[in-house]
């Protein structure tokens, strides 16, 4: 890790996009559009912050039982699965990304995740499921002087990195009744994925008719491994229609285990390879994913309404990739308040009675502390959940909408020069979700 101060403004400074920068836009396929937050770590990590009902609320609902949707963000709540349940969601983003000199805008989509969750029994619920981890999805362009380089040999340097990739995980969870108001559950899951990071490097004499040369180091990176994560939920009468819900969740740091391999080539300027590529490692190793602590309390009247917070730490500190020195992360803290509202749930004639309503905010601090100054991400929700006409007592269709607008970073400027990245964004996300109760026995009339 680095030992100081001015040593991590250094590399912040670099990471995040410092002197004259061009970044690049356009749509990616990990869904993040040009996000150089992305580029530190295992890329823009996703802290079990839940679904499309979860977003609209501000990410928030761990102690919130729902019978909806797919409750996979604490483990604990499968057990209030009442019928088959199938869900997928869909992102989509627009986001805004500068620092000091320069200004970037892009939009992206992709599909956010699959879930499918089963009553077993009258205790016990379970859920499988994929959904992303971690992505990883930069293009960033730095001009920088050459040291040392005057008079008729003064030089410019272009820098170029970009990385694509991310890491996700296939879950199984399950959900079992202890008493009464007590639930536990637990999480098992396959994390896997790759990361693709190119540095390019062009020095271009200024004067000289020697058409300049660059210099590419790529690095990929494939990982694999378990990871698990419990939770549990108590739930009490406080009132004749008020209940009062408590939640822990504790997903357990873990090391991604992987191959990183090495390679650097030389291009001419229109792309073309000189030479073949040079092998400079082929090394394994792993990578070490920090625990995260999470709490959440909830109050609801089991009909139509629920306000929801939720706070949570993970111990980024403790981070670390293939055993080498890298930068100096922080213990990070999350606040999220929430909440939905059904006017009513029964209402025959009108059908926006029957629609769900949410709206939320979070405040998260990053990992990441340029200068030593702390750097946040600030935002607001709301989303809707729209059932179909067609529900009937054994199956029911809802058709979710949740949007989040926010703002991280800064742009303040660094002692070592350049200045943070500021990302201001409006994320949405369209979710369909099947209800459907199986394994009913026939009976002939």
């Amino acid at each position: 890790m680095l030992k100081n101060k001015e040593m991590e403004s250094r590399f912040l400074g670099l990471v995040l996009m410092g002197g004259a920068v061009l970044a690049a836009g356009g749509a990616r396929a990990q869904g993040l559009g040009n996000s150089p937050y992305s580029r530190i770590g295992l890329g823009e990590y996703n802290a079990n912050t839940g679904g499309v009902r979860q977003m609209g609320m501000g990410g928030v609902g761990l102690a919130a039982p729902n019978a909806v949707n797919v409750n996979e963000l604490n483990p604990a709540l499968l057990y209030y699965t009442s019928r088959t349940t199938f869900e997928a969601g869909y992102n989509g983003q627009y986001k805004t990304v500068k620092n000091a000199s320069a200004a970037n805008r892009g939009g992206s989509g992709t599909l956010g995740y699959l879930a499918l969750s089963v009553p077993l029994s009258s205790r016990w619920g379970a859920a499988v499921g994929l959904k992303q981890v971690s992505a990883v999805d930069y293009e960033s362009n730095i001009i920088q002087d050459v040291e040392g380089a005057t008079g008729s040999a003064q030089a410019k340097a272009l820098k170029q990195y970009k990385g694509t990739g991310g890491v996700s995980e296939a879950y199984l969870g399950q959900g079992v009744r202890i008493t009464k108001d007590f639930t536990l559950g637990v999480t098992a899951s396959y994390v896997f994925g790759v990361v693709d990071e190119t540095t390019g490097t062009t020095v271009a004499l200024i004067n000289s008719p020697d058409a300049p040369v660059k210099a590419v180091d790529r690095q990929h990176a494939r990982y694999s491994d378990f990871a698990f994560r419990l939770g549990s939920h108590y739930r009490h009468k406080v009132g004749k229609s008020l209940s009062l819900n408590l939640a822990g969740v504790y997903s357990f740091g873990h090391n991604l285990n992987g191959r990183q391999v090495i390679t650097r080539e030389q291009e001419n300027a229109d792309g073309t390879l000189i030479g073949t590529a040079t092998a400079v490692s082929d090394a394994r190793g792993s990578t070490y994913v920090p625990a995260l602590a999470q709490a959440g309390l909830s109050l609801d009247n089991d009909k139509n309404w629920s306000v929801n917070l939720d706070a949570a730490q993970q111990q980024w500190s403790k981070f670390n990739s293939f055993n080498t020195a890298g930068l100096a992360l922080r213990n990070t803290l999350r606040f999220g308040l929430g909440g939905e509202l059904t006017p009513d749930p029964g209402s025959v004639e009108h059908y926006f009675q029957r629609v769900t309503y949410r709206a939320g905010i979070s405040l998260a601090q990053l990992p990441y502390q340029p200068g030593g100054k702390m750097l946040y991400d600030r935002s607001v929700s709301w989303g809707f959940g729209f059932p179909l006409p067609t529900a009937t007592a054994l199956d029911a269709t809802t058709l979710s909408l949740s949007f989040t607008y926010g703002v991280r970073g800064n742009t303040d400027l660094l002692e070592a020069g350049g200045s943070n990245v500021q990302e201001s964004y409006i994320r949405g996300q369209f979710g369909v979700t099947l209800n459907n109760r199986w394994f009913i026995k026939r009976r002939l009339q």
